[in-house]
């Protein structure tokens, strides 16, 4: 029995608009929620989130069975981090602040068994093969992994050509708000000369026959990237969402019992 299959991966490969949210709050019952909602994915996130392996794990079994594909954020992209992650049932990654060719290859080889990565064999004690109940997982893994690589800073931008030409990279994600900090407009990805990076950033990702991935809170832009060639969106946060609902909600009470 193989390694079960990516529907992300291959959905991404036929260039087929994947639409998700990101989950920050490090929450089981959020992630529950989020996987039952009509997304296409949802994004754990190890970068910013207050996540260790452990939850991570946890909300990937929230997740199972509820028909969407869960990617884990990491937050570096050290073998070892990515081999946990993996090791607890993650298949799809993201990888933060990949600058270069050489950031980019390493993460390749991180998340593939020998003899094509340097992933340690350690599946039979893991939840990524259902605790060695699928015996053919190491032979099988690595055809069904999907990384992706964040380009989210004006040196990755220059080298997105060489980044998006690495095998074993599926998807290259544009990050607007680091890239806008780092070319010195932080909390302004609007500005010109980041839209300019970003569209640029999309189009030599397409070029080289990989996915584009951005993510925007506006949804004004939802159109407009998709536009552009992105098919992997991500379209809020459950952070995001649920202050903003809260909010909201308390304003109009108080807006109706006020007299």
């Amino acid at each position: 029995m193989p390694a079960p299959a990516n529907r992300l991966k291959q959905a991404l490969a036929k260039g087929e608009m994947q639409i998700g949210l990101w989950l920050g709050m490090g929450s089981t019952v959020a992630a529950e929620i989020a996987a039952g909602a009509g997304y296409d994915w949802c994004l754990i996130d190890g970068e910013h989130g207050p996540n260790t392996v452990t939850t991570i794990r946890d909300q990937l079994q929230a997740m199972a069975g509820r028909g969407v594909a869960a990617v884990v954020r990491v937050p570096v992209g050290e073998d070892w981090v990515l081999k946990q992650v993996l090791d607890v049932g993650a298949q799809s990654v993201l990888v933060p602040m990949v600058d270069d060719a050489a950031q980019a290859e390493a993460a390749a080889r991180a998340v593939r068994y020998p003899p094509e990565g340097v992933r340690g064999m350690g599946a039979a004690l893991a939840r990524a093969s259902d605790y060695n109940a699928i015996p053919d997982y190491v032979t099988t893994a690595n055809g069904e992994i999907c990384l992706m690589v964040q380009i989210e800073s004006a040196k990755a931008v220059e080298n997105v050509d060489a980044i998006a030409a690495v095998e074993g990279i599926d998807c290259l994600f544009v990050g607007p708000a680091d890239l806008s900090a780092d070319m010195g407009h932080p909390g302004n990805p609007g500005h010109p000369d980041v839209v300019a990076a970003i569209e640029h950033a999309i189009a030599r990702t397409l070029a080289a026959g990989k996915a584009a991935g951005i993510i925007t809170f506006d949804p004004a832009q939802f159109a407009y990237y998709a536009g552009l060639g992105v098919t992997f969106l991500g379209v809020g946060g459950d952070v995001t969402v649920l202050a903003k609902a809260v909010r909201s909600l308390a304003g109009e009470a108080r807006e109706a019992v006020k007299g």
